[in-house]
């Protein structure tokens, strides 16, 4: 849930395996290829590794920046990475829950092995507790490192606006409820069904739980949801009553998720699905831009502005329920160093991550690179010469910049840097790799839902 946010978003976990209604099996995930700046909302066209027309329609909405995982000293956070990794272990193992709930497990290869997450080391929790109490005293607005890819929408009649993430890791939303009873909410803005003509009450329950046994949960509702122009009607949503202490200090208020309906633990569909339905978008489409200022994500189109050539387009299989292309390879320099993979590509998430033994041969073939944490599957290199790693769906490659692979010097004044692909197994299998900002970053990213594809296009 994009819930890979800053390190107050804590749940509490690192791999064994856990006790929960998926049926533990083999390793291999899937038989099917399954912001403060400013957001946008776009379209486009797709097909496999192949140029499409963009469609230049749609609206947009201002988006906020992800906090740095660099200190104002240039130093990679260790702390606030370890924390990253959490939320992300958190929000898929909830996905995985998900979509065993909503498809069976069809869904799930044969001996496919379900993750779960232990607590973060006593230590490293507590110096995390100590920082999350100091940016509760600090203002969030004189505080770069505090912001996130995050953009205000507007819930109910009249409209109640919120500050959300933007999560293409997955299909729900949910805000705090002004019956919520956590002192997390207190600082938050807080939906009042009351106060909305168009809210309804549904039965069931929505319920996110994280591996430190602490939940996200509340009522079902529909509504009206806008984000800039787009509108949909009788929405499925939570107001949620319980929100864990994870959330606290954090500036968004909760998350919007736009994967696939398979991965909704409300089983409904998702806020964009459900307005291109009713026909409020321009093209069934959108395209996130990330940059250290004037991000945006673009629903009904995409923003011509802010690339240059065409999209590619590489398909997904939806029965993941994520935004998974298949057909990987990773390269270092021109050399492809691990291929037939598949990739999630994931607002929500900081970082990239693969599975251990194929981030393991990437830096292998790093010149001076070291493994820096075995614990978290950290790596560094030299900072004075940063790796070229890229992937490749059978079109171009797709290069994670100098810039954007490198978290910041090992320790103050080291010649090694920390390299943002991270070596994790997250539960999803064997050859399934999360690419998040540290690759979206370095180009324009498409989502089609009429082609089932995921585009890249070069930066203007």
């Amino acid at each position: 849930m994009h819930f890979d946010q800053f390190f107050s978003w804590i749940s509490f976990p690192d791999p064994p395996l856990f006790d929960s209604p998926l049926e533990p099996r083999s390793t291999t995930m899937f038989n099917k290829s399954a912001l403060l700046l400013a957001v946008t909302l776009a379209v486009s066209v797709a097909a496999g590794p192949a140029p499409s027309e963009s469609v230049a329609r749609g609206t947009a909405i201002p988006m906020r920046k992800r906090s740095s995982l660099t200190t104002a000293e240039g130093v990679f956070d260790h702390d606030a990475a370890i924390a990253r990794t959490i939320i992300t272990k958190n929000k898929h193992r909830q996905n995985l829950i998900n979509l065993q709930k909503n498809k069976g497990i069809e869904a799930f290869n044969e001996g496919a092995e379900i993750k779960a997450l232990v607590k973060i080391p006593i230590d490293v929790e507590a110096r995390m507790q100590q920082r999350a109490v100091k940016r509760q005293s600090e203002s969030l607005t004189d505080e770069e490192d505090d912001e996130e890819w995050a953009g205000t929408i507007s819930v109910g009649t009249p409209a109640q606006k919120f500050l959300i993430d933007f999560d293409t890791g997955s299909s729900d939303l949910w805000i705090p409820s002004s019956s919520c009873t956590s002192s997390t909410c207190s600082s938050k803005s807080k939906y009042k069904a009351t106060s909305s003509s168009t809210g309804v009450k549904k039965t069931g329950t929505f319920s996110i739980e994280y591996g430190d046994g602490s939940t996200v949960s509340g009522p079902v509702y529909t509504e009206t949801v806008t984000v800039a122009k787009i509108v949909a009607k009788k929405q499925y949503f939570s107001p949620v009553t319980t929100l864990s202490s994870s959330f606290s200090g954090d500036p968004i208020d909760g998350i919007l998720g736009l994967a696939f309906p398979a991965l909704s633990n409300l089983n409904e569909n998702p806020f964009f699905n459900t307005a291109d339905a009713a026909g409020t978008t321009d093209a069934n489409q959108f395209g996130f831009y990330l940059a250290s200022s004037g991000s945006e994500l673009y629903l009904g189109g995409t923003n011509s502005d802010l690339y240059t050539g065409d999209i590619e387009f590489n398909s997904v299989d939806s029965s993941s329920g994520f935004w998974q292309a298949t057909g990987a390879k990773a390269k270092v320099g021109t050399k492809s160093v691990v291929t037939g993979f598949s990739t999630i590509i994931d607002s929500g998430t900081t970082l990239a991550y693969g599975p251990p033994a194929s981030v393991k041969k990437i830096f292998a073939a790093v010149s001076g690179s070291k493994l820096f944490d075995s614990t978290n599957g950290y790596y560094s290199f030299p900072c004075a010469t940063p790796p070229v790693i890229s992937f490749n769906w059978g079109g171009q490659d797709w290069t994670i910049s100098a810039e954007n692979i490198n978290l910041g010097q090992t320790a103050s004044g080291s010649k090694d840097c920390v390299a943002s692909l991270a070596a994790q197994d997250l539960g999803l299998g064997t050859d399934v790799w999360l690419l998040g900002d540290a690759f979206m970053k370095n180009q324009y990213t498409v989502f089609d839902f009429d082609q089932e594809a995921v585009g890249f296009a070069a930066l203007a």
